[in-house]
């Protein structure tokens, strides 16, 4: 039974939502290691409809030279949570209906390693809130937007340890955390 591990850029107060306010950082090649250390033992990738709806189009056409993680995307099974979907056509795509708690746990007994969560802001606050989340990897822009959707909602409660830090160049922090 693998891990669902979750990647998300945020700002210092929390909001994930339309991340096009990273670019103002560079990209700092340890932080793609970071990303790609994450990535290596994952054998499927879990989505959220809107996320699944913006990373096909971006991720479908790009090769290795473009990009070093295209192989990972195009390759990789992909699981879609959603419950209007009707087709998905990316390459190795599956949509698994509406958001079930047991249908996630069930999917982590079917994928032979670690699943892959990028964005899917909806769903990773449900995944965190039932207890399905093994590992949550916070990349921090030392921003704060005032406004936009937070990763955890007001009233939310949660209890994480702490379990890597780095920072880097650009003023990004990575912070990994496990359920306590």
């Amino acid at each position: 039974m693998g891990r669902i591990l979750v990647h998300e850029f945020i700002s210092l107060d929390g909001v994930f939502e339309d991340p096009r306010w990273t670019i103002d950082y560079p990209f700092d090649p340890k932080m793609g290691e970071a990303i790609g250390g994450m990535m290596s033992g994952c054998k499927g990738i879990l989505l959220g409809r809107r996320t699944y709806e913006q990373f096909a189009p971006a991720w479908s056409g790009r090769t290795a030279e473009d990009d070093p993680g295209a192989p990972f995307f195009n390759e990789t099974p992909k699981y879609v949570v959603s419950g209007t979907l009707d087709s998905a056509d990316w390459n190795n795509s599956t949509i698994l209906g509406p958001y079930s708690a047991e249908r996630i746990r069930s999917l982590k007994d079917e994928v032979d390693g670690d699943i892959y969560v990028s964005g899917s802001g909806t769903l990773v606050r449900a995944m965190l809130a039932d207890g399905l989340v093994g590992g949550l990897h916070l990349f921090t822009f030392p921003v704060v937007l005032g406004a936009g959707q937070r990763l955890f909602k007001e009233g939310s409660s949660l209890k994480l340890e702490l379990s890597q830090t780095e920072a880097y160049d650009s003023g990004v922090v990575h912070l990994a955390y496990t359920p306590r």
